[in-house]
């Protein structure tokens, strides 16, 4: 268990010439803290900590320590022109944008920057006060004629994108063309800036009465756009709210209007309405290495389910409602969701025509409690050919140990630790040992040059790399523990993949490493590796699409699966179940129908795992013996992120 102890400081103060003698403070930055919160806490902006701690751009570091300007009440701009002491000044507020400040004092860009060169810099920031170029009033001043800016639509351009390209919000771009609120079609002529011209018809002395007339309806008829025809699409796994606004062509924001229920979140499975024109990748299908099992026997073959439905539990609440336990209980879910997969695997066995008999019990479980003892021995599960579940590892090892006499396969579906081992136990997830060294041996194969940037915190992942791994390269970290560019970049070779293997959630390291390889791109073959999730990568710190640019790949333990077969199981599954099946609901299917196939040849189970390999909708199953026992898979897929912003598997 991690504790995190408050270190409290006396605030020390100093002279500084920059802010004219003002006093000035420090901060100890604590973990997670962003300068955005830091700025808000001692009533400064994000630009004042930056003027005084540079460093700071590459991002913040737990424990160091920040010069803090201090603020008299309201926030100031260290650096700026030189203003008329009658100079009418502003504060940005938060959501005001360039254009709108601009129109409200009635002043040109062109002005305003030059007043403000900050601005051209490091962009408008809330907090900061801008100096009004002198001799232009605040409300009562006549603003200067503002030229014009149009632009007309292309094809996949969203609101958002046209409102950042000019600098405005989407809400001032509907203000001004009212007509797009609900629609924005291609080819259409927006006003950006500016007042449109007069679209009356221009008059001479030779213009008759009809002419003009005729001139004033024509200009006055309001335009018909084309309609938008809307098509449903499918949320696939590891899709995000990005990707999805990319693929759609709309902004996020257009596209949580048009689908409201992403506002809670972006849920595999889910149905969304996005526009015909929509550019939906075709995912390239993936070889097959793997063997695909027949059916070769005739005689009956008896397959157990032992899942943790808890129905005692559930009728014996009397505060919750069996439809309130659904809502809020998960791991329910995830057992309901698994037994709906395994029950079209076993429909899709009985089309096979496959002799087996399925039986299925509550396990009862708790992490440490189960009904697993009293099953076996009041069913005679010793006699069945193989067995899926208990959920909890303890509970595995359990009926494993019970039912090692008689040597009946108790297959672990869900659980991720390794515990004690019996020779008749299969763990079907590989383990976090086996993930990363797959990604290990995927980039030794390429014949690629490895090199790691690991934070010096991962201790853990660093004894890991030189214990197992003795041919990788250790970029070495500067003084304070970040990354050093110019080592990196000494590490690459020319004629080879320079696999990069980040292992850190410091968004300095991230950004420097990233920033590092991308400009070593125009001389080196570069790719970034993860061995775990980062949470890091998925926040708005870190530019997504950089990432496809270096086509960051990781290792899994399933995949995104768009063939023929995949697309047969999600339309049984929505068939019988009204939605589309979620990661707990494809393994089930897969776990179930890959045992079934097993279970229907003239071997054992036992013999089918040492001799042959298989691969399901999204999983594959390799199975190795271990030398203590029992046996764990080795089938993990490496996956990569491509520039059209899909996930592709590597070959």
């Amino acid at each position: 268990m991690k504790y995190f102890f408050a270190i409290c400081m006396t605030a020390l103060f100093f002279s500084y010439n920059v802010f004219s003698q003002e006093k000035s403070t420090t901060h100890k930055v604590e973990k997670g803290e962003t300068i955005r919160q830091i700025a808000i806490k001692y009533n400064v902006t994000p630009y004042d900590i930056y003027q005084l701690n540079p460093d700071a751009l590459s991002g913040l570091k737990p424990n160091s320590v920040l010069l803090i300007p201090k603020s008299n009440g309201k926030q100031k701009v260290a650096v700026h022109a030189k203003a008329n002491a009658k100079a009418i000044t502003h504060e940005v507020a938060p959501k005001e944008t360039l254009y709108g400040i601009e129109k409200k004092y009635g002043v040109s860009d062109e002005a305003l920057k030059q007043a403000n060169p900050f601005l051209e810099k490091d962009g408008l920031q809330i907090g900061q006060i801008l100096t009004i170029p002198s001799g232009i009033g605040k409300k009562n001043s006549i603003p200067e004629q503002i030229k014009a800016v149009y632009h007309d639509v292309l094809p996949k351009e969203t609101k958002y994108s046209i409102a950042k390209k000019y600098g405005i919000t989407i809400e001032e771009l509907e203000k001004k063309n009212p007509e797009i609120v609900s629609n924005l079609p291609i080819g259409y002529k927006l006003i950006i800036k500016g007042n449109p011209e007069n679209s009356l018809p221009k008059v001479d002395k030779t213009t008759t009465a009809v002419e003009v007339k005729k001139e004033i309806v024509k200009s006055t008829t309001p335009k018909v756009f084309p309609k938008i025809n809307y098509i449903d699409y499918v949320v696939k796994p590891k899709e995000t709210l990005y990707s999805l606004s990319k693929i759609s062509g709309l902004a996020q924001e257009e596209l949580i209007k048009l689908n409201p229920a992403l506002s809670n979140g972006v849920e595999i499975g889910m149905i969304l309405k996005v526009p015909e024109s929509a550019s939906i990748p075709q995912q390239a299908e993936s070889k097959k290495e793997y063997a695909v099992i027949s059916k070769e026997s005739s005689s009956r073959k008896k397959l157990v389910l032992l899942l943790p439905f808890n129905v005692s539990k559930i009728e014996s609440d009397t505060v919750n409602s069996t439809a309130m336990r659904l809502k809020k209980d998960k791991f329910l879910n995830m057992t309901l969701d698994f037994y709906a997969g395994a029950l079209v695997a076993i429909d899709s066995a009985k089309q096979l025509g496959l002799s087996i008999d399925v039986s299925v019990f509550d396990s009862q479980e708790t992490k440490n409690t189960s009904a697993v003892a009293a099953l076996i021995k009041e069913n005679n599960l010793e006699n069945a050919d193989a067995i899926i579940g208990p959920f909890y590892q303890n509970n595995v090892e359990k009926a494993a140990e019970l039912l090692s006499a008689n040597q009946v396969p108790v297959i672990s579906p869900l659980s991720k630790d390794t515990g004690d081992s019996f020779s008749n136990m299969f763990q079907t997830i590989p383990t976090a040992v086996v993930t990363k060294n797959a990604m290990f041996d995927f980039m030794r194969a390429k014949n690629g040059n490895i090199i790691a940037v690991v934070d010096r915190k991962k201790e853990s992942v660093i004894q890991f790399i030189k214990e197992n791994h003795t041919d990788v390269k250790f970029s070495t970290l500067t003084a304070n523990g970040g990354v050093s560019a110019e080592n990196l970049k000494s590490l690459f070779v020319k004629d080879r993949t320079n696999y990069v293997v980040m292992e850190t959630g410091n968004t300095g390291m991230i950004k420097t490493t990233i920033a590092t390889m991308l400009g070593a791109m125009a001389t080196y073959k570069v790719q970034l590796v993860i061995l775990e999730p980062n949470e890091t990568l998925d926040t708005d710190e870190i530019n997504f699409v950089n990432l496809t640019k270096l086509k960051l790949m990781y290792p899994s333990v399933s995949r995104e699966n768009e063939s023929p077969e995949a697309l047969v199981f999600e339309k049984e599954f929505k068939k019988k179940n009204k939605i589309y099946p979620n990661a707990f609901a494809t393994r089930g299917f897969d776990i179930t129908f890959d045992t079934m196939m097993r279970l229907s040849q003239d071997k054992k189970y036992q013999e089918t795992i040492e001799s042959t390999a298989t691969e399901q909708v999204d999983n594959k199953f390799e199975f190795y013996k271990k030398e203590d026992g029992g046996y764990i898979n080795k089938g993990v897929y490496i996956l990569y992120y491509d520039t059209d912003l899909t996930i592709k598997q590597a070959n």
